[in-house]
């Protein structure tokens, strides 16, 4: 039987619009399969193994839920998490958590915060928010069932912008994505992947969610191929519903 050990960082202070449900999205996946999933909840003062996990996930949190974890994820958390992102471990970060991830942010009126620098990219703080729901597209997810076509919900008011090594998420169909500008929704690294989506994100997105699952199956055992089929009526409905809400 496969098994996955799951890692929520700071679930008491990063989970912004119900951003735990994407934990519970993975598992539950998981469990209809058969595949044991395991989820430590790793806060403020928890000791943080990376190696012990197969999947890690940020929240989102506001400016006051960043700064008071700022300390414990640079100091006491930050090597273990650089370390694993060049591992290949795989990430899911959204919004504050992926804000996080990267280098630093400014603020609007010009003061600048050193976050991880785990990944090439940085956010510069505005006045105006970036606020609703969105759909983007992801060209690794398509296939001759799937458009690829992501929803969420965004709100922030952060610009995200990528270094040269990192890949967008996706591509803004309606919505804000990273920064309004550019026409990108998050980022790709790696086995890092990053959202502004809210909602949560993997629920009304099965075929996102079975893919970080299946990233992490075949990072942990040699012999796996594919993950079962199971019925996604329900959550395909979600998804299509809201598609066709957002866009017409």
């Amino acid at each position: 039987m496969y098994e996955l050990n799951i890692c929520h960082l700071y679930p008491d202070l990063l989970n912004l619009y119900g951003d735990r449900g994407n934990i519970i999205a993975l598992k539950m996946r998981c469990n209809w399969r058969g595949i044991n999933a395991n989820v430590s909840n790793i806060s403020i003062g928890d000791k943080f193994d990376a190696e012990a996990y197969d999947i890690i996930f940020l929240g989102g949190g506001q400016d006051y839920e960043q700064e008071m974890i700022q300390n414990d994820l640079l100091n006491e958390k930050g090597e273990e998490i650089r370390n694993a992102v060049k591992n290949d471990k795989v990430f899911l970060a959204i919004c504050g958590g992926y804000q996080l991830l990267g280098s630093y942010y400014k603020t609007w009126d010009g003061k600048e915060i050193h976050f991880l620098n785990a990944l090439n990219l940085w956010t510069i703080g505005g006045k105006e928010r970036m606020i609703g729901n969105f759909v983007f597209e992801c060209d690794f997810l398509k296939n001759d069932n799937y458009d690829g076509k992501i929803v969420g919900f965004e709100n922030h008011s952060g610009r995200t912008y990528l270094g040269p090594e990192v890949k967008p998420l996706g591509r803004i169909v309606k919505g804000y994505g990273n920064n309004g500008e550019d026409g990108f929704e998050g980022a790709i690294y790696k086995n890092v992947y990053c959202s502004y989506s809210h909602g949560s994100l993997l629920p009304k997105n099965p075929a996102l969610a079975d893919h970080l699952i299946s990233i992490a199956l075949k990072q942990k055992y040699k012999d796996f191929e594919s993950l079962s089929i199971i019925d996604d009526k329900f959550e395909n409905l979600a998804h299509d519903t809201m598609v066709k809400r957002i866009i017409g």
